[in-house]
């Protein structure tokens, strides 16, 4: 496996930033790229705080300074001259594909001959991103999650192309990567399907929500009694973590899943009307909530009786089997672990285990309803048989 001291973190916002500063701490010789020098500089000068966090924490090792750290930090805004002594690229730029494939080119044509392109990209494949870029043997995904120094998991995905040598590697520069609370967790995702593992078993739950909210809506029902199904069930009931996370983000998946999953996948009118008005949530000020006063406090008092919790764990569920059937995992745990680890909720499989049957029911209404047969439960979910894939 290539031994990895050098590594170009190329895209420095609040993601790129995040992962250079582990990939530091964790003892690696990190050049920042982005196209102008005020993001970079604005990255270091994040980096630096971070740092000098870590340090009085007693993050950082004993005898080693945040000086230590920021003297292996270096910038730059030509990328082709950055990686020219690269040992790894880790790409966290715009989610759009032209752009990605055009970064790996220039790496792969520019760093030396043993170099590793990863992408950060949340949804995209990396089988694309590397397909024209003359070694897609060296091109895998690592994608993390944010806030990168808190959350513990890191997906590592292997492209059509990706070699052993390279998915390897890519998974032991991830083991070293520190995480600030808690235990790294990496999850091996070994087929390149879009979502990988934790967006893609979350992703069919948006189908669900929308259909909601369009009955919703039809019934002139207010957002906060569907927030009010889900009660403390959720951290964040589903209303305020749409727009905490953004109406235009949740409509950009939304939208990509129904390009590369199923047609079922496309918002609903409730979804579309607020994109169009830009009431797009905490961003905005104004989505489903006001949030000019800070996180708006739905009242929970009244139930829309529309929105069934179980509902959404049942899709969860089915779309982990999927991942099982397509061999994106090997089992199931590892798709409980990660879903923990990247979106600190438990995975549907421990529930699941004792309500497959019941929840295949559920789903069986749930697309007779409303026409959505993505959500049809796929064999390995109805038969119980994932309980044998435990790994």
């Amino acid at each position: 496996m290539a031994d990895i001291k050098n590594i170009v973190t190329l895209g420095v916002g609040l993601m790129g930033e995040g992962i250079a500063q582990v990939a530091l701490m964790a003892g690696y010789n990190v050049t920042l790229v982005d196209i102008k020098d005020e993001l970079v500089n604005k990255a270091y000068a994040g980096i630096e705080a971070g740092v000098k966090k870590s340090e009085e924490k007693g993050k950082l090792g004993e005898g080693v300074t945040a000086a230590d750290v920021i003297a292996r930090c270096k910038k730059s805004t030509d990328l082709a001259s950055a990686v020219k002594d690269a040992d790894m690229v880790i790409e966290a730029i715009v989610e759009k594909m032209g752009p990605k494939k055009e970064v790996c080119k220039i790496a792969m044509d520019n760093g030396p001959s043993h170099i590793i392109f990863a992408s950060n990209t949340s949804f995209m494949s990396i089988t694309e991103i590397g397909k024209d870029c003359g070694a897609p043997d060296r091109v895998c995904g690592m994608h993390f999650f944010n806030p990168v120094a808190l959350m513990a998991c890191i997906e590592v995905i292997k492209g059509e192309g990706t070699s052993d040598d390279t998915f390897n590697t890519a998974m032991d520069v991830a083991k070293n990567l520190p995480v600030l609370r808690g235990k790294r967790y990496i999850a091996p995702v070994l087929k390149d399907k879009p979502g990988f593992i934790v967006n893609r078993l979350n992703a069919p739950g948006n189908i669900y929500i929308s259909w909601v909210l369009d009955k919703a809506a039809e019934k002139g029902i207010p957002w906060d009694q569907i927030d009010a199904d889900v009660g403390k069930l959720a951290a964040m009931p589903p209303c305020v973590l749409m727009d905490y996370v953004g109406i235009d983000t949740l409509v950009h998946i939304m939208n990509y899943s129904a390009e590369l999953l199923s047609p079922d996948f496309k918002p609903g009118k409730v979804l579309i009307e607020m994109v169009e008005k830009g009431t797009l949530g905490r961003k905005t000020g104004q989505g489903f909530y006001d949030w000019s006063k800070g996180r708006p406090q739905p009242d929970m008092s009244v139930k829309a009786g529309l929105f069934d919790v179980n509902v959404l764990f049942a899709i969860s569920l089915n779309e982990g089997c999927r991942l099982l059937e397509e061999g994106v995992a090997s089992g199931f745990k590892i798709i409980d672990d990660a879903n923990m680890a990247g979106m600190n909720t438990p995975g549907p499989f421990g529930a699941g285990k004792r309500n497959f049957a019941e929840w295949s029911e559920l789903l069986e209404k749930l697309v007779a309803e409303t026409g959505k047969e993505y959500l049809k439960p796929c064999e390995l979910m109805k038969s119980g048989g994932f309980v044998k894939m435990r790994k």
